[in-house]
């Protein structure tokens, strides 16, 4: 049962816009005076890696993975998309559209960018404009997604205005793919895991989410938020290895599902009066109404998080902070919090952390850090211990994002073979290679 309030009313908003990079390993913000860009390698600090105040207003900051590549808009010039390369402080490329841009997302391989009514697709090499998906049901919230695995580059968005269709879109082979009917009412949130094989969505009603495979559209879990209210779902995210999924809304709860199917192939567990009775009612269920049935078979969420405000926008990620899951969520009034998340047991996750994403390197702990009670030891024993030998999944280089320095282990995608060299110099096209309009496509 979800509380009724939050504890107190919510502060008012300093962030126009905020966003994680494609893994949660960074931080973007947007503010009247610019954007900022932080690493999220840390609990303890937050380390800021880049702050611009060239452009005000600002509305849309997207970063490319841990790369020196982010893209911009803002309300000074809503129509008009710009393309940084913030290590040199040089913009790569602009393009202007025919209407407001109300969302953008981006992998090694495609840049999208939504407007009410349309969707473009560039070629991120060279931002080449590869096609322009016209006459989209109406969309004021930009609502798409991307699939960060730039092998498959599903793109994914509403088609229907009225009820909870979904398109599903091949951003590399430039073709429809099909058409899932995700939910009854409109939807409100998308989004694909890492390797894009799964796609998660919920409707306005924010009551259910839905998993689905990709791409064949069929649906493989169904979770229930809540029963008693509908709700403005603001975020919803997998986390890598596809374990989790993470919704985050307008109150004061925040739910971690685990996806996994309890199968037939179990042992046999000993008869007892409580099993026999629930073997019933699951019988019973084959003779009840669809939507009752359907209502008694979802999942509840795996964890909790409960904030100590609500009606605020926010977001959520989960993230490997120094080798344990943590689930973080960043709110427009200007903070960061960080939670333990127990892999093992869930329930309630603990808060750990608290970041002022305003001050300049400034930090808040939670009040009860020294009352913490141990961790149970199925979660302790993942902690994190230094180790003298690289996995095979790293390789020493350099990052330009900041949070690696030369010469240390970074993760081997940032050296991913692909469109994009993310280390080298010449990473991107030549500065004076685009400057684009995209009014008369």
């Amino acid at each position: 049962m979800e509380a009724a309030a939050g504890e107190g009313p919510a502060e008012p908003e300093v962030l126009s816009c905020f966003s994680y990079n494609q893994d949660s390993t960074s931080l973007a913000i947007g503010t009247k005076t610019g954007y900022k860009l932080f690493s999220l390698s840390s609990v303890e600090q937050l380390d800021q890696v880049h702050e611009s105040n060239e452009i005000p207003d600002v509305y849309i900051v997207e970063r490319l993975f841990s790369s020196s590549l982010v893209v911009v808009a803002s309300h000074t010039k809503p129509r008009q998309m710009n393309v940084y390369h913030f290590k040199k402080g040089t913009e790569i490329c602009n393009y202007s559209y025919s209407s407001n841009i109300l969302s953008i997302r981006l992998n090694r391989q495609r840049l999208i960018v939504c407007l009410e009514e349309s969707i473009y697709i560039h070629n991120i090499k060279d931002m080449k404009l590869l096609k322009t998906i016209l006459n989209t049901p109406p969309n004021p919230t930009g609502l798409c997604a991307l699939s960060i695995n730039h092998s498959n580059s599903h793109v994914a968005y509403p088609g229907s205005a009225t009820t909870g269709e979904i398109v599903l879109y091949d951003g590399n082979s430039l073709k429809d793919v099909c058409t899932i009917p995700a939910h009854d009412g409109p939807l409100a949130a998308l989004t694909f895991n890492s390797t894009g094989s799964r796609l998660a969505s919920a409707s306005q009603k924010g009551t259910v989410i839905r998993v689905f495979s990709i791409p064949e559209g069929q649906k493989l879990y169904e979770f229930r938020r809540g029963m008693k209210r509908y709700v403005n779902i603001s975020s919803l995210v997998f986390s890598m290895d596809s374990q989790f999924l993470c919704a985050s809304s307008n109150t004061e709860t925040v739910h971690v599902f685990k996806l996994e199917h309890l199968t037939d192939s179990r042992p046999e567990e000993p008869p007892t009066w409580s099993g026999y009775m629930g073997k019933m009612f699951m019988a019973a269920t084959n003779y009840l109404p669809a939507q009752v049935s359907d209502m008694m078979n979802q999942d509840r969420a795996f964890a909790t998080v409960r904030l100590n405000f609500s009606g605020q926008r926010n977001i959520c990620a989960l993230s490997t902070i120094q080798k344990l899951p943590r689930l973080l969520v960043t709110t427009s009034d200007g903070h960061l919090y960080i939670y333990n998340l127990d892999p093992q047991d869930g329930g309630e996750c603990v808060l750990i952390k608290k970041h002022s994403l305003l001050g300049l390197g400034k930090t808040e702990e939670n009040q009860e850090n020294d009352l913490r009670p141990p961790l149970p030891q199925s979660y302790a024993a993942t902690v994190a211990r230094k180790s003298t030998v690289p996995s095979s999944s790293t390789m020493p280089g350099y990052s330009e994002d900041g949070g690696a320095l030369r010469g240390e282990v970074i993760p081997e995608h940032e050296f991913a073979t692909g469109p994009v060299c993310l280390d080298d110099e010449n990473e991107f096209p030549p500065i004076i290679l685009c400057r684009g309009s995209q009014r008369s496509k």
